[in-house]
């Protein structure tokens, strides 16, 4: 082979591999365009324009010591902290939270501006990075994305939603909000299925933050459709519930028990004998609900607060005024949630389990009254909830026809799996 082949072969060589290495082959009429920097901004800040340190709170650092640590000076730390106690106790930093501080770009990387969040949404801001310290509370932009799905069962409504990624939370609210009184989800019948309209909550469009409300579902039970709309009755209170497409109430003035329980270890009884008393007749006129210290406890019916004490026996507890003639008491709490004279809804967790007062073990003694006479609860005929006042049934039933046209035109997915379906998303931003 001569040698000039041999030379025009590597240059073919080199050439081939510098395509192949994908280095750019500049022609002569190419343009260059110009790319504009992006812009980074969080919490209101362009950070860009600091150093941005992030961490997490650890056992033992304090306000002071993390802006110390950071070339702030101790009568500076306390000018700020001063100034700043208006808007957030700096002692009140809990272990494990994130924070972030916005530092100067210079070689010191002094502290500038401390950033705190309590928790995925809310943040609070302590400025004093130009000498004037400004303190205040805030929150990331949310995103509702509505949402509609549908599913046939085959075993039980979990596993449907599970199958598919979302949320068990969905499962939660149709079985123990929406249709508590209505459907017993322990028995639901293969063919069973449902169409439900929610929306998931997203922080700074990316961030998933769970189910935030369903609006409307509809349950096929036993070939029996019901449906559910979630309605505000009273815009002063709060109170939303769920209505059939007939305005009736789906659930009950008051929830079966107040706290998800292992079991019921002691019942109502007025000719209880305890050993620890020597046999003798010891009236016992609550229930017992044994569950592990930290269990939520929720209010069983909507109310007003009438007591939130520590008291002998009683140890940690609530009493909540629900009209006339009914009021519910709960005791032995590990901490209250409530304080007197707040109005409270059902399911609204007004306490934690415990083993204050006298007790033998964690639970929640829970006492029913009715004109002013403690009853056993489960011997009561108890009413149901308040219905759509007539003044609303008109708004009630025009407020619903676009929503049940919507649910109504929802396809079910009929495949082996009949897995659920997600549908087109409506983004609604605050």
């Amino acid at each position: 082979m001569g040698t000039k082949y041999l030379i025009v072969l590597c240059v073919v060589l080199n050439f081939v591999g510098c395509i192949d290495n994908k280095q750019p082959v500049k022609q002569q009429n190419d343009v260059a365009e110009a790319i504009e920097p992006q812009e980074h901004y969080e919490f209101g800040f362009k950070l860009d324009d600091f150093t941005v340190k992030r961490d997490t709170i650890r056992p033992g650092d304090s306000f002071g010591e993390i802006l110390e640590h950071n070339r702030v000076g101790y009568p500076a730390i306390f000018n700020i902290a001063n100034k700043a106690k208006d808007s957030f106790d700096i002692r009140k930093l809990q272990v494990g939270k994130p924070y972030t501080l916005l530092c100067s770009k210079d070689t010191t990387h002094a502290a500038k501006c401390f950033i705190y969040q309590p928790n995925k949404e809310d943040y609070v801001v302590i400025n004093f990075k130009d000498s004037v310290v400004k303190a205040y509370t805030s929150k990331k932009p949310i995103k509702y994305v509505e949402k509609t799905a549908a599913g046939i069962i085959n075993s039980n409504i979990s596993q449907t939603l599970e199958s598919q990624g979302l949320s068990q939370r969905l499962a939660h609210i149709m079985a123990d909000e929406i249709y508590a009184w209505t459907i017993d989800f322990r028995h639901l019948q293969k063919g069973d299925r449902f169409k439900v309209l929610y929306t998931d909550k997203y922080i700074e469009d990316t961030i998933y933050a769970g189910v935030h409300e369903v609006k409307a579902a509809v349950f096929e039970h036993n070939k029996e459709p019901f449906y559910a709309f979630q309605f505000e009755t009273d815009s002063t209170k709060g109170i939303v519930d769920y209505f059939a497409d007939d305005a009736k109430n789906l659930r009950r003035a008051f929830l079966k028990a107040p706290v998800k329980f292992k079991r019921i270890s002691s019942r109502y009884n007025l000719r209880r004998r305890i050993a620890a008393y020597g046999y003798k007749i010891k009236p016992h006129r609550g229930t017992d609900f044994a569950a592990a210290i930290g269990t939520p406890i929720m209010a069983t019916a909507n109310g007003t607060v009438s007591k939130s004490a520590y008291k002998g026996n009683n140890g940690n507890y609530v009493k909540i005024r629900h009209n006339a003639t009914y009021s519910t008491q709960y005791l032995h709490m590990k901490k209250r949630n409530v304080k007197v004279g707040q109005f409270v809804k059902q399911g609204d967790v007004i306490g934690w389990v415990g083993m204050t007062g006298k007790t033998g073990g964690p639970h929640v003694c829970y006492r029913f009254w009715k004109n002013g006479k403690e009853v056993d609860p489960f011997k009561q005929k108890l009413p149901e909830a308040e219905p759509i006042s007539d003044s609303l049934k008109i708004k009630y039933l025009d407020h619903i026809k676009p929503i049940k046209a919507k649910l109504d035109a929802i396809n079910y997915k009929e495949d082996s799996q009949n897995l659920l379906i997600d549908a087109n998303q409506i983004t609604m931003k605050n």
